[in-house]
């Protein structure tokens, strides 16, 4: 068996998928966790900080509700009270491997995108680490609706990893990582032991999830690291259902895909703006303030402003875009320092 060498870390988030907490989606069973449990166990030991990304909440709820398992369609507020059964179901399945204190966290996709509750959730972790806990982190499913849902734990893994300045995230699953086609289909299908680079070709080898209960697949994973990796966290896919797999990453040696690190990695303020939402705020700019800011990295001054659409706060993001030949561009995402409440104004 041949490995991939891993570098050193001190902090990881772990993702774990629905399949492997509640398998064929109707009720949680320790088989595929009990691996999982003992490796953040011994990571611990070896003086090293977890965080758990963990689905499953929704499938413990349903195997409480026998009337609704048949079902294959079901509402949101039916999944949104199945998830409120099954999240203390689920802590309580996970708590009981450990002799060291959970800590629980349920974070939406304003939580992650508003710069406030970013900063306020990245706080919480760092003192639920130095208080010696696991955090158990979930997307609170009770109260998000679709349009304002990361979607998937694979991209939330990877939010939770920016939060936590983690230096490796590991998404566990069922299968050996990434192929050049579908092993499942193909049982020539090469594995890719490591991924220097994610592009087009990348992301074209990926295939939808097939699991109802699951709401991502490879595509996601994909996504997870690119996330990841361009903030400067190496990303691994493995196969968790592989007690030896788990046992081999103690010792630094990994069968499975590892997404290496950018070398020149963006800084956490500026991955957050690129992945923040603007919710329609936009600052118009004139020719002179666009190449200030694109080819000098400067400030946006108030006299380089043309127009604004939408109201905003301090310290919310923007859009800046500059209008050129009768088409408008966006060039740059900024944070503002000031407030506006006045209505929209078109720009001239």
């Amino acid at each position: 068996m041949e490995f991939t060498t891993i570098r050193q870390w001190r902090r990881a988030v772990i993702k774990v998928g629905s399949g492997l907490i509640a398998p064929g989606g109707q009720k949680i069973s320790a088989k595929d966790m009990l691996p999982i449990a003992s490796f953040i166990t011994e990571s611990r030991n070896q003086g090293k900080e977890i965080i758990l990304v963990s689905s499953g909440a929704v499938a413990a709820g349903l195997s409480t509700q026998p009337q609704m398992q048949k079902r294959s369609h079901r509402s949101i507020p039916e999944k949104q009270a199945l998830a409120a059964i099954g999240q203390t179901l689920l802590m309580a399945s996970w708590s009981r491997f450990f002799d060291f204190p959970c800590s629980q966290i349920l974070l939406t996709y304003e939580d992650i995108h508003d710069r406030k509750r970013f900063v306020n959730a990245k706080n919480t972790i760092q003192n639920l680490l130095e208080l010696g806990t696991l955090p158990i982190v979930n997307e609170n499913d009770t109260v998000a609706v679709e349009e304002l849902k990361v979607g998937d734990n694979d991209n939330l893994a990877a939010y939770v990893a920016m939060l936590a300045e983690a230096d490796l995230l590991i998404i566990c699953t069922d299968i050996d990582g990434l192929y050049e086609a579908d092993p499942k289909r193909n049982k020539n299908a090469k594995l890719i032991p490591v991924v220097e680079k994610i592009d087009n070709e990348i992301y074209a080898l990926a295939e939808d999830s097939k699991n109802p209960i699951a709401t991502g697949g490879m595509k996601t994973k994909i996504e997870a690291a690119h996330k990841a990796v361009v903030r400067g966290i190496d990303t691994v896919i493995l196969n968790s259902t592989k007690k030896e797999v788990l046992d081999n990453l103690l010792n630094g040696k990994l069968t499975g895909t590892i997404f290496r690190k950018s070398t020149n990695p963006m800084t956490a303020k500026k991955h957050w703006l690129l992945h923040a939402k603007t919710d329609g705020r936009k600052i118009f700019i004139d020719e002179g303030a666009a190449k200030a800011v694109c080819q000098k990295g400067a400030s946006l001054l108030a006299s380089g402003i043309s127009a604004v659409e939408g109201d905003f706060k301090k310290g919310d993001s923007v859009e800046i875009l500059f209008k050129e030949n009768k088409t408008t561009k966006l060039i740059a995402k900024g944070i503002t320092r000031y407030r506006r409440q006045t209505r929209s104004c078109s720009p001239r």
